[in-house]
């Protein structure tokens, strides 16, 4: 049975010349084969992707080894050692709030295995993504991608796409994405923000409240897991959502956020709602500056759980909150990384890491019972 060879004249000719060169050194990378047959980066990947699933050679140290290389024999002994010396491009939607404890958790997991992290900030309101991420690949010609794209942007599926085919080991951060007919996963490390939100409200349904409302800032891609996770342990403690707040609020540095926080604070009173749970720290902080100025005390009148615990503990009263495992998100992407190096061909991780409530003063029992 025969088969048609579609690769056209000049791949042909790189993949003969990639071969040849291969022959001579046994281990090469990526930056050499640039320079010596000419080609970007994200087209020598597909090459030996390529060459890897025929057999020919072998993915190495963010290069290509022989098959038979003593290089490849030590990997097999110690595959995270392929990942020393190894260049990391990192992308984060921000370099303030949240992303910068990240940041460090990676920064350390690269350092303790003798790799190098490059960190570029985004945006949120970032139409796409991809100009950053081709720097990366193309200029700074880095071996592998940790990136938190935004998944809601229309650019997405196509971002993804080019991610796929980089031919890089890629990991999401805080996102999940699938590609292809089958909807194959790329690699990724999340929050369980629903569990943590779950938390949240278990604990304010033992300390005696049975109204538990929900606040959330708008457009955040946290938010819906948030909802999710007070809608569920909601239903598992017998609590009615329909009988109190949900409510999604803008940017607590918006001129619009007084107003917005005075209306949850007014369906509070009318609902009887005794404790909420709000997402971010910088809306709970304002939400319980705003019941200052009316004359509400927390947690005397109100209850309030701030989700993130970037500076929660040092408001006052201290606020109760949950903490996503920001430096420990960034340290998993990185191994995650380091193993995908050492083992190419393993199965793709998922990795899910769970949050923590930190108990302080803003979380009582009510004083007043709907």
């Amino acid at each position: 049975m025969s088969t048609t060879d579609n690769r056209g004249p000049l791949q042909v000719e790189r993949r003969t010349r990639l071969l040849e060169v291969l022959q001579r050194h046994g281990v090469l990378r990526i930056s050499d084969l640039t320079d010596t047959l000419g080609a970007a980066a994200v087209t020598i990947r597909r090459d030996i992707a390529q060459l890897a699933s025929e057999g020919l050679v072998r993915r190495v140290h963010g290069g290509v080894a022989l098959p038979d290389t003593d290089d490849v024999a030590v990997a097999a002994e110690d595959p995270a050692a392929l990942a020393a010396g190894r260049t990391l491009g990192m992308l984060v939607p921000s370099l303030d709030y949240y992303w910068p404890h990240v940041a460090q958790g990676a920064e350390e997991a690269a350092r303790e295995l003798d790799m190098r992290l490059i960190l570029r900030g985004s945006s949120y309101d970032a139409g796409d993504d991809r100009p950053q991420l081709t720097r990366l690949v193309d200029q700074l010609a880095v071996d592998a991608l940790i990136v938190t794209p935004r998944m809601n942007a229309p650019t997405a599926p196509a971002t993804v796409a080019w991610l796929v085919g980089t031919g890089l080991p890629v990991v999401l951060l805080e996102r999940t994405a699938t590609f292809g007919p089958h909807h194959e996963v790329l690699e990724s490390v999340v929050t369980d923000h629903a569990l943590g939100a779950a938390m949240a409200v278990r604990h304010l349904v033992s300390l005696g409240h049975r109204k538990v409302g929900v606040v959330v800032a708008e457009n955040s891609p946290t938010s819906p897991h948030v909802l999710r996770g007070w809608q569920e342990a909601a239903a598992e403690c017998g609590l009615d959502i329909e009988s109190t707040v949900d409510a999604a609020v803008p940017d607590a540095r918006t001129p619009e956020s007084p107003a917005a926080l005075d209306t949850v604070l007014e369906y509070c009173l009318k609902t009887g709602t005794t404790a909420l749970l709000v997402h971010a720290d910088a809306e709970a902080i304002a939400l319980v500056q705003r019941c200052e100025e009316r004359g509400l005390s927390v947690p005397g009148d109100l209850s309030v759980v701030a989700y993130d615990d970037e500076v929660a503990g040092l408001f006052s009263p201290p606020l109760t909150a949950v903490r996503p495992p920001r430096r420990s998100i960034g340290r998993a992407a990185v191994r995650l990384i380091a193993d995908r190096l050492g083992d190419p061909d393993r199965p793709a991780h998922r990795v899910v890491i769970s949050p923590s409530l930190r108990i302080r003063g803003s979380s009582a029992p009510p004083t007043r019972q709907p």
